[in-house]
């Protein structure tokens, strides 16, 4: 009969995200959140939800709409979304994904962790539905430039540091929190915000926290609802920094003339618009002039972030993946019997156990302010980690879905979505070219701070032959300056799976750090996953992805 279905596997919800998920448990103790084990597992339970997860598919089934104007044909420049879409805002935002790095203690000091903490919500809330992150990255991801104008500080950090979702359009001082968007490209420009057109004339003298008239355009405008954007504009003095809100202190709408909403690959419940400035209001942070320094504050968070959501992807579809092999029988067997198939799982999950080392040890790194090791770490491993874990997650996905047969490819899945989500990450908040040769620029403008992440990778790498070749070609390749431009990628890839090696050495499981330095830092050339595993512990590999 039909209406049997036998052979399939059941239903991949009420999953606790958190607790099923020794990586990540691991990875968030060993960084130093141990205090926020519980309250993680608490999100983790929320996020593996029957109800939250389809709150994920509807907020992209009904994807955002732009509505520019009234029907008597005034300006409304507003975005109209899925109520689901705004219950995913309200509960990331309650768990403070859009705040919680800046928080303080009843002392005023900072909470130990944070950004490890926060990594650990944010890698599950990514799961859960990945487009809502883009705002409540953006949000967490402004304070730091903020604080380069303490006066803008002053007024709004308050606001972000509120956990109530408030999706209003009015202005923010009725708010009872707000969200910060950005603006940086243009048509002409893209990556090159130097070659930007978008004028910014000062009111009266000028300087920073001055208001400043803004005429121009952005070809990519992210969350066009925030309450506020970081723009870049070219001020008499050179491209610059400006705070652009969208209601202005006496109340009117500032002059922000959505165009268009982009119509993209992935990323669908969250908006990403084109924009024109009509003469737009905007308050200069720090000199004019010092625009690209003022907002890479920013982009530095917004980079760790693309990381921590793309390992956050990879580990839901590696998941899905097991949990399908464990339930389907083929031949005979269940997938999961299969050892061409458990190879396969387990190769994946190799991937995923090094982003998850990566990525939370580079959050680790932005606890440590003061910290001149940890500060050399952020530096030269933030491009790094965004580049391998972003470039690796399509690909890994992509075999994930191949695992499901069919049944992956088809929507309801919910694999589909997934592997449309990952390329983002890679492409936004600087592509992989941009990447490497951010880490260029490290090697070359700032040696000190490789040598310092490259002393550490010596003594994690010390009585292991594999790691210390790893070493040895890096140093080979920094050693032919020539052709350092042409094999930057290369570069970069190696730092990443050294960094990641070593990482898993000293503190992953021995099994599953072994074989990720066996297949990746050596052994035979391979393009796809399955191979080079035929001496590893696969059964204990699996036996962490799902207990």
């Amino acid at each position: 009969m039909t209406d049997e279905i036998p052979n399939q596997s059941p239903p991949f919800v009420d999953i606790n995200l958190f607790t099923t998920d020794a990586a990540l448990q691991e990875a968030v103790e060993r960084e130093g959140a141990d205090y926020a084990l519980e309250q993680l597992a608490e999100f983790g339970a929320v996020c593996g939800s029957a109800e939250a997860l389809e709150r994920g598919r509807l907020a992209n089934e009904y994807p955002p709409r732009l509505k520019t104007h009234d029907p008597k044909g005034r300006r409304l420049d507003i975005v109209e979304f899925h109520p689901a879409y705004h219950a995913c805002m309200a509960r990331s935002m309650a768990e403070g994904l859009h705040c919680s790095s800046w928080e303080r203690d009843k002392t005023g000091s900072p909470l130990p962790a944070a950004n490890v903490a926060r990594a650990g919500a944010f890698y599950m809330a990514a799961q859960m539905e990945a487009g809502h992150c883009c705002p409540l990255t953006m949000t967490n991801a402004s304070v730091p430039t903020l604080r380069l104008q303490p006066e803008l500080a002053n007024e709004w950090v308050p606001r972000i540091l509120s956990r109530r979702y408030d999706p209003a359009f009015r202005p923010a001082a009725e708010k009872a929190s707000v969200t910060i968007g950005m603006g940086m490209t243009e048509k002409q420009g893209g990556t090159d915000v130097r070659a930007n057109t978008t004028l910014a004339q000062p009111v009266a003298n000028g300087g920073p926290g001055g208001e400043y008239i803004i005429s121009g355009h952005k070809w990519f405008f992210s969350a066009p609802m925030c309450d506020a954007f970081l723009v870049l504009a070219q001020a008499p003095g050179g491209l610059s920094c400006f705070l652009v809100p969208r209601h202005l202190p006496d109340g009117t709408v500032n002059a922000l003339r959505l165009q268009r909403l982009k119509d993209k690959l992935g990323n669908r419940s969250n908006a990403s618009a084109e924009v024109e400035f009509h003469g737009a209001l905007g308050w200069l942070i720090a000199e004019e002039g010092r625009g690209v320094p003022a907002i890479i504050e920013m982009v530095t968070y917004t980079r760790l972030d693309c990381a921590v959501a793309s390992a956050g992807l990879m580990r839901l579809a590696l998941a899905m993946a097991v949990h399908h092999a464990r339930h389907r029988a083929v031949f005979g067997r269940l997938l999961i019997d299969q050892p061409l198939m458990a190879h396969v799982l387990a190769d994946m999950a190799l991937d995923v156990e090094a982003a998850v080392a990566l990525v939370f040890r580079l959050a680790r790194s932005f606890d440590r302010i003061e910290d001149e090791r940890a500060a050399a770490w952020r530096r030269l491993m933030t491009p790094v980690t965004k580049f391998w874990v972003c470039k690796i997650a399509p690909v890994m996905i992509g075999e994930a879905m191949e695992c499901l047969g069919g049944n992956g490819y088809v929507e309801e899945n919910g694999m589909a979505r997934i592997y449309r989500e990952a390329p983002v990450n890679s492409i936004w908040e600087g592509s992989g070219n941009v990447m490497a040769l951010d880490v260029l620029r490290v090697l070359q403008r700032e040696p000190e701070i490789a040598q310092v992440v490259f002393q550490e990778l010596a003594q994690a790498a010390s009585d292991d032959r594999r790691l210390e070749a790893a070493l040895d070609r890096i140093a080979s390749l920094l050693h032919e300056p020539r052709l350092l431009d042409l094999r930057a990628r290369e570069l970069v890839e190696a730092l990443a799976l050294t960094a990641a090696g070593a990482i898993l050495r000293i503190h992953g499981h021995p099994d599953v750090a072994d074989a990720f330095i066996a297949t990746r830092l050596a052994g035979p050339p391979r393009q796809s996953y399955g191979q080079g595993l035929e001496f590893a512990n696969t059964t204990a590999i699996l036996g962490r992805v799902l207990p």
